[in-house]
């Protein structure tokens, strides 16, 4: 299992709304995450906007490609986008994971 951790910035202003956003994220998004490879799937928020992602995937290319693939995720990035800071595209295509230096298993 592949383990991916990831940054992004959520601008200061929107903080409250983006988390209100994720108390209830669509249905359809969460089935469209699992069906696509992505596991134990989690974001956390600083106060200052740095929004860290961590998951687990057989493929994160692949996992990727196939959410890149679905309506909803179309739907979900195009809300979410006036949410960042610094990126030129969607979201999705900002997450660059970190290089990871150690882990205790």
């Amino acid at each position: 299992m592949q383990r991916v951790c990831f940054l992004l910035k959520v601008r200061p202003e929107r903080l409250a709304e983006y988390r209100e956003r994720h108390r209830d994220v669509w249905p359809e998004m969460r089935e469209a995450l699992s069906r696509t490879g992505w596991h134990n799937y989690s974001l956390f928020l600083r106060d200052d906007g740095l929004l860290v992602g961590y998951l687990e995937t057989e493929d994160f290319e692949a996992a990727q490609k196939a959410m890149a693939e679905t309506e909803v995720n179309a739907r979900w990035q195009a809300e979410m986008a006036p949410f960042f800071e610094g990126l030129d595209g969607r979201p999705d295509e900002g997450m660059v994971p970190l290089t990871e230096v150690f882990h205790l298993d």
